[in-house]
């Protein structure tokens, strides 16, 4: 599970594990209001239910791409990425070939001997997405509360006021292997879990479309299914390369044609506003959306607090946020007025403010392309008459 890398990809990797890192501990402090759940994983809250809150929504978008982006300022008013399930969650179970000793993230070595009852957990619920699509969902026995995919919805909940990991919880499940990562914690639980002799294993927080192949490959080595990780890792980096070239090529070739988009990670109740810049996750998701990141290009690297000098220069024509981090400011109108700034941008002037999923947007587990495709759809195909 170890691996070279040049050194301008580690300076990136870098910089993704300490965003990764970093919105771990937004959520593990004060972001667990039942309003304001969720992050890059409905945090405080129960996620399960979330794919259906979202496809109803009354801005939900649900179509296929047009043939021709519309012009900037066109399409006017909120929208919602309908994310529905993917058919990825609920492949043939496969029997994993064990035992295994893999080295780590932390390059820690761990022999694990039994997958027969796996714990996958981390902030972006990505870890059990991953194992579910590998086949062995069926051996899944509890869940994070980012893990929010109908077929985990029924799997007792391991995590409290947020993130923050349950060891009596997780010790009544009886794991026989631990899958997780340094964006949940404390970390005394985990250590506590491989003092109670359960094999930890411990993965990159990294999450992007350039490690999304990585960490599947990863996970299906620690699991003893390491051909179908590599099978696994092929088809959803060639989905998410086909999801972008085909909104790559119904956008402008012109960059100053192109939308200027931004991520915003809001929590009303905690009152914590940031921005993602350059090499939080966010860029990724931005150019494979077809858009210019208006947070890069004034500077902004990883999260940083909001500011109105930011949103003011940055003029964004749209504003990517997270549904539940939507919700938790009181709608469009909400944002508006909890950050006045916004008004001043052509995202706020056009309310153009698109939300997904906490547990999907920035996810980019081994389904990334649906996503990519919804968000695709609500920021390009005509939404529905209504307004938040």
């Amino acid at each position: 599970m170890t691996r070279s890398t040049d050194p301008g990809r580690a300076r990136t990797g870098r910089r993704a594990l300490a965003a990764a890192v970093a919105i771990g501990a937004l959520l593990l402090t004060g972001c667990t209001s039942t309003a304001g759940a969720g992050t890059a994983g409905a945090a405080g809250a129960d996620a399960s239910a979330e794919a259906s809150v979202v496809c109803d929504s009354a801005t939900a978008v649900i179509a296929a791409l047009p043939d021709a982006a519309p012009p900037k300022g066109e399409l006017t008013g909120p929208a919602t990425a309908c994310v529905p399930d993917s058919d990825i969650h609920a492949p043939d179970p496969i029997a994993p070939v064990l035992p295994v000793t893999v080295t780590d993230a932390q390059s820690t070595e761990v022999t694990v001997e039994s997958a027969d009852r796996i714990l996958a957990i981390d902030v972006s619920g990505t870890l059990a997405s991953t194992v579910f699509a590998l086949g062995l969902g069926d051996r899944v026995v509890g869940r994070d509360a980012s893990t929010g995919f109908a077929e985990a919805a029924d799997l007792p909940l391991v995590t409290q006021n947020g993130h923050q990991l349950n060891g009596e919880a997780i010790l009544a499940l009886d794991p026989t292997v631990i899958l997780t990562d340094s964006s949940v914690g404390p970390w005394d639980v985990v250590l506590q879990m491989r003092d109670a002799g359960i094999p930890v294993v411990v993965m990159s927080p990294e999450r992007s479309m350039d490690t999304l192949g990585d960490l599947v490959t990863e996970v299906a080595g620690a699991l003893g299914v390491a051909e179908a990780g590599v099978a696994l890792a092929d088809s959803a980096t060639a989905a998410v390369e086909a999801s972008a070239a085909g909104i790559d090529a119904i956008v402008p070739d012109e960059p100053a044609e192109r939308l200027r988009m931004m991520f915003l990670y809001v929590r009303g109740a905690a009152n914590v506003y940031y921005v993602f810049g350059e090499d939080s996750g966010a860029d990724e998701l931005i150019r494979a959306l077809g858009g210019i990141d208006a947070a890069a290009e004034i500077g902004i690297t990883d999260m940083r607090p909001m500011t109105a000098e930011a949103i003011v220069t940055a003029a964004p024509d749209v504003i990517l946020v997270m549904s539940k981090g939507l919700e938790s400011v009181g709608g469009v109108d909400g944002l508006l007025e909890s950050v006045p700034a916004i008004a001043q941008t052509p995202a706020g002037e056009h309310r153009r403010i698109v939300d997904a999923a906490d547990h999907l947007i920035l996810s980019f587990g081994p389904d990334y392309s649906t996503v990519i495709d919804a968000l695709g759809a609500a920021l390009y195909a005509d939404a529905p008459a209504g307004d938040s």
